[in-house]
């Protein structure tokens, strides 16, 4: 694993460069991207925390992504604007221990204004949570998002140099310890000690921290996992966790689905190949948590109605009092 690191225990800088997709092309050709000057640019989602813009020319396809300080939420929510170098960093040494095509490649790392650009996806490739919203579940992807993940658990595992680079977990508490689990304590004091026990967890090995079906894209046969934002060395508890929670999200959205998100849900932990007494009681304290916060958080699921948000926190505190102890047993909670 090369040895560079981000300095990410120091003062983040503000770039000076706030990437646009006005500004892109003369940005690419100071790059040296061929016939960067005629790009067609086209402003990608991105989320609440970062600018991501396609860049097309006749010579490929590329991606460009920049950290936003202030996320675009109602809430004060801040974050480091260098995590996109961390995040480029861990693609870059994550990439050589994984399937072909599980991350994306990473074209150029723009250090001073904390700009990766990566290879975009294959023309046609979608996101898997637009199929699962349209109640599209197969498991054959949800087993390679668990082959991807359980991959990267046992590359890393217990492994000093990982730790040593990606040890520092200041973003993913501002991005998901913060507006996850304290945020909601504070909302539900009844479940405050559930949340503190799970701000100390275990560091084990690399965690992606938004194993999330948007951040799983599929093209054909290849799926590759994207936006490591906050990633970082940890307890991977909380991505198994992460991803399970999806799976009840959407069968309390498409409840006439909800056996076919429960097959997703055991083909992914059937891939994840971990043997681990640990795993499946870390995933559940943390999937009880992480339910709560979707409903409650400062990043609620958008899709839910009121009285389905209801019936996420009802699922929420039952499963912190009694966690489920297998993926049957979650779906007959719900």
């Amino acid at each position: 694993m090369d040895s560079a690191s981000i300095e990410i225990g120091r003062e983040s800088a503000t770039p000076a460069l706030r990437l646009t997709a006005e500004n892109a092309p003369a940005y690419l050709e100071e790059w040296g991207w061929p016939g960067a000057r005629e790009a067609v640019i086209e402003p990608l989602g991105g989320g609440v925390s970062n600018t991501v813009l396609l860049a097309s020319t006749a010579d490929g396809r590329i991606v460009c992504k920049q950290a936003l300080e202030k996320l675009r939420v109602k809430a004060d929510w801040r974050s480091r604007a260098d995590r996109t170098l961390r995040e480029a960093d861990a693609i870059q040494a994550i990439a050589p221990l994984l399937p072909p095509g599980a991350v994306p490649k990473i074209v150029f790392i723009d250090r001073p204004n904390c700009i990766y650009a990566m290879e975009a996806a294959p023309h046609g490739a979608a996101d898997w949570k637009t199929a699962l919203l349209q109640g599209q579940a197969d498991p054959a992807i949800a087993a390679a998002a668990g082959r991807i993940l359980g991959g990267m658990i046992r590359a890393t595992f217990q492994n000093p140099e990982w730790e040593r680079r990606f040890g520092d977990q200041t973003v993913f508490d501002e991005l998901r310890l913060d507006p996850y689990y304290r945020f909601t304590a504070e909302r539900h004091p009844d479940c405050a000690a559930h949340f503190n026990s799970l701000l100390d967890s275990r560091r084990v090995s690399l965690v992606h921290g938004d194993w999330s079906p948007k951040n799983i894209l599929v093209a054909g046969d290849v799926v590759t996992a994207i936006d490591f934002e906050v990633v970082h060395y940890g307890d991977p508890c909380f991505d198994t966790g992460f991803l399970l929670c999806h799976l009840l999200l959407k069968s309390i959205y498409l409840p006439g689905h909800a056996k076919e998100f429960q097959r997703c849900a055991a083909a992914f932990w059937e891939a994840l190949d971990l043997q681990n007494e640990w795993i499946w009681p870390g995933t559940a304290a943390h999937l009880g948590g992480l339910l709560l916060a979707r409903a409650d958080g400062k990043s609620p699921a958008e899709y839910l109605k009121d009285a389905e948000r209801e019936e996420l926190r009802r699922l929420a505190k039952q499963l912190i009092l009694r966690p489920a102890e297998s993926i049957e047993e979650l779906w007959q909670c719900r």
